[in-house]
């Protein structure tokens, strides 16, 4: 009671002291910088098809979690096991979860013995701005990124000396705080951040899950989850042709579940290292890097330890780029990783080593852009395989692009797949795929649009074979997609939307060929609408997502949803603004995998401080 009445005093000083004095949102990224082909250019000269979510936009939304965040983005379908800190997958065009590369600042996150990230561990407070590159991109930035890259930039110095923190409460008992320090002193550009939560949450799982599927029990009581992280950055130029940068994240959470064998986790997620970047001349520039990443699960049933896994990445690259002249750009460079496995199980093999070379080639030309890229991965367990993308991009009337792209890309098998015991098979081979794309885009004064079809066919897909008792490369997949988008200020509303259709299908030879693949909906929107005024703000986000199936026998169909968010602001002075969101307005009741529980309606206030 206490919540709403807040809430609703909230939304009275939102609305009130309107004027036509208006500061409207930023929708536009198209001048933004992004890392598509490792070497930095802007979303509008971007050949990829790039989202990106900066740190406004994480604040202004008022979301509270990575999934909330990418809910409903182009192309992208996720599960979400019963709440925040909870196993979440995504599936980007319509691939597999672990066919998605997941970078930190630079540095590859994902569990080497599930394949998988863990978005439900990394707080959004943290992040200054994401990346979500769809489309294969191996032969740039190696294995897994068939169905895309996502990277994540933790916050960096600034010349200038600034502090912020947050604070706020929500429903199911949830509290969250967050703070950060940047600047520079001399020759040293700083930036140190932390962020702390707790939820009670809700029950994950419903009771009829119970020798059925899902968690296989019933434990009817509130699943909460607990998180503490933080991150420290350090940029130290060393010359006017040389600077060092240093990079710290670790986040710690705790999260209890509904589970037959386990119903505990105690998680860590951390990653450190350092970038040098040169310069040798006008035409000539590089990067060093060189870091390690852990990702570490501790498993309990009632308290009672059941099992560790901890998995760990060493990554070490070199790159140079070679500009020739304001047409010709040539990168290459060399990539290592060394992942291993620590664990109570017993593993037969636990560690492998993959290098490997890249090269690209950018032209850039009065209405011509292209690009061609080829790379080869030489790995400890598989042996070697090469891959290879091309891009051509031209430049029509009334400022409309066409672009379009092919793409080959290979997923490494996990250490589960491989080597877990009973379980892994060794003689396993890479899962391979070939993706074309033929897209539109333009850059209007009013706006920009897009619309991006392509069609990617999966071969040898990883999965059990009974004849065996074993995984095994049975499966096969071809995905046709249609992805739309469009951002425009609208009578001083800013409006942003996108719609995707997809057709994600088993071609396996066997009684599934035809069938959807798991827990990907065949079509899915998203509208975010937004009005700035003086000091205040208000906005909505819905949120649809068709029907899917949580089993590849589409036996068990998962119904279709919408929801809405509504959110509010109100400048309360020059360093204080305060905001409430209430999310999943009309308290529907869904489900993005079977049996697991979603938020019902939820409301969430917030106070910022900014100098």
């Amino acid at each position: 009671m206490y919540l709403h009445t807040v809430f609703t005093a909230a939304l009275l000083l939102a609305f009130q002291q309107i004027t036509a004095d208006e500061n409207v949102y930023s929708y536009d990224n198209a001048g933004f910088t992004v890392t598509a082909t490792r070497v930095a250019q802007t979303v509008d000269n971007s050949l990829a098809p790039v989202e990106i979510y900066t740190k406004q936009d994480i604040e202004r939304l008022q979301v509270t979690s990575l999934q909330d965040l990418f809910r409903g983005s182009p192309g992208l379908s996720l599960s979400n096991n019963g709440g925040p800190g909870k196993a979440t997958s995504l599936f980007l065009r319509g691939t597999e979860s672990d066919h998605l590369l997941v970078l930190v600042d630079g540095f590859k996150i994902t569990s080497a013995t599930t394949g998988n990230a863990a978005f439900q561990n990394i707080p959004l407070s943290l992040i200054e701005r994401i990346e979500i590159v769809r489309g294969p991109r191996v032969s740039l930035y190696g294995s897994e990124a068939i169905g895309g890259v996502i990277q994540i930039f933790t916050h960096k110095g600034k010349d200038k000396k600034s502090t912020s923190f947050a604070v706020g409460i929500g429903s199911n008992q949830s509290s969250f705080s967050s703070g950060q320090i940047s600047g520079k002193h001399n020759q040293i550009k700083y930036s140190a951040s932390f962020s702390g939560s707790e939820t009670d949450s809700f029950n994950a799982c419903r009771s009829e899950a119970e020798g059925t599927g899902g968690c296989f029990t019933n434990e009817d009581d509130n699943d909460g989850y607990q998180n503490l992280a933080g991150t420290l950055r350090l940029g130290y130029q060393l010359s006017d042709k040389a600077k060092l940068d240093f990079q710290f994240m670790q986040s710690r959470g705790k999260s209890e579940f509904d589970g037959n064998f386990t119903n505990e986790s105690k998680t860590e997620n951390t990653t450190f290292g350092t970038n040098l970047f040169f310069t040798g001349s006008d035409i000539w520039s590089g990067k060093i890097t060189a870091g390690r990443s852990y990702d570490k699960s501790d498993n309990f049933k009632n308290s009672e330890f059941k099992s560790q896994f901890n998995t760990r990445h060493d990554i070490a690259s070199a790159q140079t780029n070679i500009m020739i002249n304001t047409s010709n750009l040539f990168t290459t460079g060399i990539d290592y990783q060394r992942s291993v496995v620590v664990s109570s199980e017993k593993f037969n093999t636990t560690k492998r080593d993959n290098l490997a070379g890249f090269t690209q080639w950018q032209g850039f030309y009065k209405n011509h852009d292209v690009q061609f890229s080829l790379r080869g991965d030489d790995n400890e367990q598989f042996g070697r395989h090469l891959t290879g993308g091309a891009a051509w991009g031209i430049s029509l009337p009334k400022k409309i692009r066409l672009i379009s792209s092919y793409g080959t890309a290979f997923k490494a098998p996990s250490f589960n797949e491989l080597y877990y015991p009973n379980f892994g098979n060794k003689s396993l081979q890479p899962e391979t795929s070939a993706s074309f794309e033929l897209a539109l885009k333009a850059q209007q004064k009013w706006g920009h649009w897009s619309i991006n079809t392509f069609k990617t066919d999966v071969k040898d897909l990883i999965a059990y074979d009974a004849s065996i008792g074993l995984p095994s490369n049975l499966n096969s997949a071809q995905i046709i997609g249609v992805e739309s988008s469009l951002t425009l200020q609208l009578v001083q509303w800013n409006v942003s939307g996108n719609i995707t259709f997809l057709r994600p299908e088993n071609r396996s030879n066997d009684t599934n060929r035809g069938n959807i693949l798991p827990r990907r909906a065949e079509q899915s929107a998203r509208i975010d609408i937004d009005r700035k005024f003086k000091t205040h703000g208000i906005g909505a986000t819905l949120n649809a997502a068709g029907t899917r199936y949580d089993d590849v026998a589409n036996t068990k169909k998962l119904e279709g949803y919408e929801t809405i968010d509504i959110r509010g602001e109100t400048q309360i002075s020059k360093n204080w603004l305060a905001q409430a969101r209430v999310e999943n307005l009309l308290n529907k009741t869904y489900e993005t995998a079977q049996f697991y529980n979603q938020a019902d309606r939820s409301i969430y206030l917030t106070i910022r401080y900014q100098h």
